[in-house]
């Protein structure tokens, strides 16, 4: 088959690999139909993510059909399309038993992309199968539920529920990229008063307010800290979202959040930032950081099915499969191009599955 293989910083190919195949009971085989790309996968093409070792197929969120079941997977069958968690659920160890997905101790949690093949290819191996894909439900299109593979629960769990968001909350948001602009549509599940998005980037502080924030501050232009106090007699927002994941946004949320606040760190950081609790700890700031769990995937399923979330807005550009090289320069150039998420798409293919020995007719072993 084919697929997006890292090779190092700033080096990766799409290249023949291997056809991936059942290596425990539990596994299944999934043929990839849609995919996208995250920043997380710009920040390992940096060295970010250390253990990520060359050779790795990239992507850890898709959608596709199930080719191929393990003997114990149950709840699964060939023909089955799913949703496929950027987490992994080995469903037995302490933390699974308590929905903390994330920091699975057996053999789960971001693996994808990370300690095994991911999931920009057309096929991919797909752990414990029975606690970690979703079914999808045959009215909804694979865009409309695949960014419910990372970002949606990403921006929910780490952003919005750490960060404790209650009605009549001033939320400040910094970073309007997609894990942002994603916090913004699930912050507004919980009616805060005022949603207010930093970004220096003027096309992502317009697509904020078209998803539903309030206030866009342009803060290559003026003073974020200055305006949020304008706008919260003083005392700050009442929760704080860092979404971009360099010490610059950290520092910047914590300077943006009032007496008794929280500051939810949702971004992934490559690099050392400055805590300081010389300001900090008088003033009682609660901050918060994870991976996130997925926990929330199956009740963010429901709401799109049920018209109440859409995140198909974040689809900004559209690729071939085979054309991942050219979307992973459009993704990363994404000050000039605008890119929220690229949509790398397969040829299409009927849900009902044929065996996987004729499905792989015309692929190299």
């Amino acid at each position: 088959m084919n697929a997006l293989v890292y090779h190092g910083p700033e080096q990766r190919a799409w290249e023949h690999v291997p056809d991936p195949t059942i290596e425990e009971p539990t596994d299944a085989v999934v043929r990839i139909e849609t995919s996208t790309i995250c920043g997380t996968d710009l920040h390992i093409l940096k060295g970010d993510v250390p253990e990520v070792k060359p050779g790795t197929i990239l992507g850890h969120e898709a959608v596709g059909t199930v080719v191929e079941i393990g003997s114990a997977v149950t709840t699964l069958q060939a023909g089955d399309r799913v949703l496929i968690s950027c987490i992994t659920s080995c469903g037995r160890c302490r933390f699974c038993k308590e929905g903390r997905y994330g920091l699975c101790t057996g053999g789960g949690g971001w693996i994808f992309g990370h300690l095994i093949d991911g999931l920009q290819a057309e096929y991919a191996r797909v752990p414990f199968a029975d606690t970690s894909v979703y079914k999808v439900p045959d009215e909804l299109t694979d865009e409309q539920v695949l960014f419910l593979a990372d970002i949606l629960p990403t921006s929910f769990e780490v952003g919005v529920l750490n960060g404790g968001v209650e009605p009549g909350d001033t939320v400040a948001i910094v970073g309007a990229g997609p894990i942002g602009l994603a916090a913004v549509l699930t912050a507004k599940l919980f009616t805060p008063g005022r949603i207010v998005v930093i970004d220096p980037a003027r096309p992502r502080l317009e697509k904020a307010l078209e998803l539903g924030a309030d206030v866009a501050i342009d803060n290559s232009r003026e003073e974020a800290v200055d305006r949020v106090m304008d706008l919260t007699g003083g005392l700050g927002a009442d929760v704080a979202i860092e979404a971009v994941g360099v010490p610059e946004t950290f520092e910047l949320c914590a300077d943006l959040v009032r007496p008794g606040g929280r500051v939810a760190n949702v971004g992934v950081h490559g690099h050392p930032a400055t805590l300081h609790l010389e300001r900090l700890w008088i003033r009682g700031v609660t901050i918060t950081t994870g991976l996130v769990d997925t926990f929330t995937t199956p009740r963010l399923l429901q709401l799109i099915a049920q018209g109440r979330l859409d995140a198909t807005p974040f689809a900004t550009h559209r690729f071939p499969l085979a054309e991942a090289m050219a979307a992973y320069d459009t993704f990363a150039d994404a000050a000039k191009t605008n890119a929220l998420k690229v949509v790398l798409e397969a040829v299409p293919v009927a849900h009902e599955q044929l065996p996987r020995e004729e499905a792989l007719v015309g692929h190299d072993a």
